[in-house]
């Protein structure tokens, strides 16, 4: 008589249960580092996804440009006309704002299906996880690459000067691309589990768009401007765009930047150990 699943002893099933925590461990960062390594992958996946979007389409990918390009020149001219300020400052500003908050937006959204959207994937192919996370975040740089033309062009004619300060923008993009990470991994894994998360984070992100200083300026709260401080999305928003209008970052957003990094990717870490395994199941 062939044996069956009924006769084998418990001790010897497949079970999540009988995983070691330390072997949990070891295997939720061999599959981070792993993905990392499979860059040819989620990276060609990215462009292609892009690519496909915009298929027999004139211009192509550069329609995220020219809608960048649209919004900014007309809420610029609106918004600054209703502030009541300096345009040759305030559409730098706001090109910025728009630009960093787009990739922001864009990653935290898509990042609600980054598992959910390769299910094939993940069911037929053996892959580390933290692929299709890092194919998330991928995407919207080379997108947020595309809208940067916005603001050179707008540099251009508002002459705007950065200077040597500019370099402040490299530790703020591996800041932000870093945390893009572990929030792309944590939506994901959330949303994957309830499927009424991302209705949450889309509600979620409308407001901290009105709440978050980028149509309009933190001078504007006048004595109320503290309450600026306690939005994170702001601090991580000022240490990109601050250097690429000429001015150095606030002390208070690098140190709320990097304790958002460590606090975060250490929750998200740890929420990946204990439910990696079960993410093909929910799908």
């Amino acid at each position: 008589m062939n044996p069956t699943i009924a006769n084998v002893p418990v001790a010897t099933r497949p079970s999540l249960e009988l995983v070691a925590p330390s072997n949990r461990v070891n295997l939720a960062a061999k599959d981070i580092i792993d993905g990392l390594f499979h860059w040819q992958l989620w990276l060609t996946m990215a462009w292609f996804e892009i690519r496909l979007r915009y298929r027999r389409s004139v211009l192509g990918p550069l329609w995220l440009t020219v809608s960048m390009g649209v919004t900014v020149g007309f809420l610029g001219v609106l918004y600054g006309t209703l502030l009541k300020m300096d345009i040759h400052r305030y559409m730098p500003y706001l090109a910025l704002g728009l630009l960093i908050w787009t990739y922001m937006a864009g990653v935290v959204g898509e990042g609600c299906n980054a598992f959910i959207q390769s299910e094939n994937f993940i069911k037929q192919v053996r892959l580390p996880l933290s692929t299709f996370v890092y194919r998330v975040v991928c995407r919207n740089v080379i997108t947020m690459g595309h809208n940067a033309v916005v603001y050179i062009v707008v540099a251009f004619v508002f002459k705007v000067n950065p200077g040597p300060i500019i370099v402040l923008t490299i530790p703020a993009l591996i800041l932000l691309i870093v945390n893009s990470i572990w929030i792309v991994l944590l939506v994901g894994v959330l949303c994957t589990r309830f499927r009424d998360v991302p209705n949450i984070v889309q509600s979620l992100l409308q407001v901290v768009f009105f709440i978050t200083p980028i149509l309009w300026t933190r001078e504007l709260l006048s004595s109320r401007a503290y309450l600026v401080d306690w939005n994170p999305v702001h601090h991580f928003l000022e240490l990109m765009r601050a250097p690429l209008m000429g001015e150095a970052p606030e002390m208070l957003s690098w140190e709320v930047a990097i304790a958002t990094t460590f606090v975060g990717s250490a929750l998200t870490f740890l929420l990946f150990v204990k439910y990696r395994n079960r993410i093909a199941f929910w799908l």
